[in-house]
């Protein structure tokens, strides 16, 4: 008897001993824990609340999880037979759903009644308002470093560009002679400085990925850039070229695209002329660069030339001593280079003479100096009795053509008043070299450099690259 018992127990303790041995082995699983959040509540895939579930269990957990969430107002969770009753209020209809749907994942829960109601929200609702305000305000306050920072980097990236700048002007800048390239080298100098601290202002705000992106990621913006500078970056370039040929300096007088004029200022958008009327005018330098400039003011000798017609019947020879002797009397034109005057052209009425004379550009006035020379030739021409006729047609008999005037009695005792001897003509006054009209032969660049000093400077805080002084200091000075 006892043996069969002990047989029969036997394979009992077996599977005793194997389901001991598989439960050590088998480690029990971890709670799943599911992360809730207000704006997408997600419920989990089930509830577990103990191995045998009682109403009361369920009730007490679900309660506890609803209270947790802070979602719901006046909540009350009822168990009966594995039916749950959920009442209360919340302010999302997200949020009654998620209650639904976590009462239904529970253990041992056969049907859910979810008597949440939603509440609606009042007319005028100025929550929304409150939490955009304060969500900005908590903003700003967690941002108050990052800006500290960034204004000391501001700071220090300003400090480090005139240190840049100051280091330079000592050593390399120093062998740079013409101002332009001095001031383009100072700013390659200063300019990556700048980059790098805008570089690390932009990526302490959180801002750099925004910077490539706009900067490098499409292109289109230095497209745009290019094409809005093109005309700054040409001028630029035209004022870099112009400062190292050096086709004028400061107070040449010039001719370029037109407009003829003194120079004032050159700065990295154009050239300013003052003209003989007393106006500002500003060339762009690419077209300075690109234009033919005609520099009056690099050889201080320049020549002038007027046409002057005789008669046929005058001799071509004398007319052109009597030319010459004027020329060489006046005390504004140079003997060297010397004067010539010769036979331009047979016109169908007058001999054409041309005159050309050399001046001082520099000293003597060209528009004074030859109406001066003009003047004394047409006396000099009429006093020696050159004919002088117009540029017209004439009629030449080879024969002479008899032609018998009948006089009346009046007309014949007029003619014989007017056949009585003349009284001799006074002689002419000598002709001065200059009048009143004409004034001193003086060039005009001094008045008009002084209508420049008077006239307001279009840009007057400007870097003039042909001198190293501002304009306005160079004003003061003069």
């Amino acid at each position: 008897m006892r043996r069969n018992i002990i047989e029969c127990l036997f394979p009992l303790c077996l599977l005793v001993s194997a389901g001991n041995v598989l439960a050590q082995e088998e480690p029990p699983k971890a709670a799943e824990t599911t992360l809730v959040s207000p704006d997408t509540p997600e419920t989990p895939e089930a509830v577990s609340v103990s191995q045998v579930v009682e109403d009361y269990q369920i009730d007490k957990r679900l309660r506890e999880i609803l209270r947790s969430t802070e979602w719901f107002e006046s909540e009350s969770v009822s168990v009966d037979n594995g039916v749950v009753f959920l009442t209360g209020t919340t302010s999302d209809e997200k949020y009654r759903k998620w209650a639904g749907d976590l009462a239904t994942k529970t253990e041992d829960v056969v049907a859910v009644v979810n008597r949440i109601s939603v509440r609606e929200p009042p007319i005028l609702d100025l929550n929304p308002s409150y939490y955009a305000a304060r969500d900005m305000l908590r903003s700003f306050i967690r941002s108050v470093p990052h800006i500290g920072l960034s204004l000391t980097l501001v700071v220090v990236t300003w400090l480090a560009s005139l240190g840049a700048q100051k280091l330079a002007d000592w050593t390399i800048l120093k062998r740079i002679q013409t101002n332009l390239l001095r001031e383009v080298s100072r700013k390659a100098v200063v300019i990556p400085v700048y980059i790098l601290g805008l570089f690390l202002i932009l990526r302490i705000t959180g801002l750099s990925q925004l910077a490539m992106t706009v900067l490098g990621g499409t292109g289109l913006f230095g497209l745009v850039i290019g094409i809005a500078f093109r005309d700054i970056a040409e001028n630029f370039l035209s004022s870099i070229l112009l400062s190292v040929q050096n086709p004028f300096r400061y107070g040449d007088l010039i001719e370029v695209d037109g407009h003829t004029g003194f120079v004032q200022r050159v700065n990295t958008r154009g050239t300013l002329l003052m003209t003989s009327e007393g106006n500002h005018v500003q060339i762009p330098n690419s077209q300075v660069y690109k234009g033919t400039i005609t520099n009056f003011t690099s050889n201080p000798n320049r020549r002038f030339s007027f046409v002057i017609g005789i008669g046929y019947d005058t001799s071509a020879t004398d007319a052109q001593n009597a030319a010459m002797k004027v020329l060489f009397d006046h005390p504004a034109i140079l003997k060297e280079p010397e004067p010539q005057v010769l036979v331009e052209q047979l016109a169908s009425s007058t001999i054409n003479l041309t005159v050309y004379a050399w001046l001082n550009a520099q000293e003597r006035s060209l528009p004074k100096v030859k109406s001066s020379v003009m003047r004394l030739t047409l006396r000099a021409f009429e006093d020696a009795g050159f004919s002088m006729p117009d540029d017209q047609r004439e009629i030449v008999f080879p024969h002479d053509v008899p032609v018998r005037m009948i006089q009346s009695e009046s007309e014949t005792s007029r003619t014989a008043v007017s056949e009585k001897p003349k009284t001799a003509a006074k002689p002419a006054a000598k002709e001065q070299i200059s009048n009143e009209a004409e004034g001193d032969f003086t060039s005009e660049a001094d008045e008009l450099n002084e209508q420049a000093r008077k006239s307001r400077d279009p840009s007057e805080d400007a870097t003039d690259l042909l001198n190293d002084t501002p304009s306005n200091e160079r004003t003061t000075k003069k």
